[in-house]
């Protein structure tokens, strides 16, 4: 079976696209996400006919198979960013009555702010974003491996890395960072 051919590809489509939605679904639970699923699956097939294998299963089975890995991939993306929401919305009621609000407080507030800008920015761009990820982004290390394409002692090492440099930026006492 040549799934390069567009006819052959169509007729692949109809037949399989029910079933891919509803693996996509069952993970999801929502319809528009289960579509785009849908949607990245047949893209990647058609892209990348050669990826299967007919001795190694059945089309339908490969298919229902990748819609499953790319929803758990959302979905996981969604908790991520929901624990970062989360923790973000605990920090700010826990300080929000904290900060004194004179002018000078202010001032040193944002001062403190554009010197961990301007420290990150000093950073190598993947030691920065494995750090920006990780500490404000609230993704794990194999989530920032994941997202960067690379193994996960690379991750870690890029975030620990990254975070001595700050350290010797501000000193052990200045960079009290800890993830959840």
């Amino acid at each position: 079976m040549d799934i390069s051919d567009p006819i052959t590809y169509t007729r692949i489509y109809d037949q399989h696209r029910r079933g891919v939605f509803l693996a996509a679904l069952r993970v999801l639970g929502n319809e528009a996400q289960a579509d785009d699923v849908v949607q990245d699956v047949f893209v990647k097939v058609w892209r990348k006919p050669a990826a299967f294998d007919s001795k190694r299963g059945e089309l339908g089975s490969y298919l229902r198979m990748m819609a499953r890995s790319r929803a758990l991939d959302l979905w996981r993306e969604s908790q991520s960013a929901g624990r970062a929401t989360d923790r973000l919305k605990s920090y700010v009621s826990t300080n929000a009555g904290q900060h004194d609000d004179r002018p000078e407080n202010v001032v040193e507030r944002s001062e403190a702010t554009d010197s961990v800008v301007t420290a990150l920015r000093t950073l190598p761009e993947s030691q920065r974003e494995a750090v920006v990820l990780t500490y404000w982004g609230g993704l794990t290390a194999e989530e920032v491996a994941r997202r960067a394409a690379v193994p996960l002692g690379t991750a870690k090492s890029r975030i620990r890395l990254g975070l001595a440099k700050l350290r010797e930026e501000f000193g052990e006492g200045h960079l009290a960072i800890s993830p959840s």
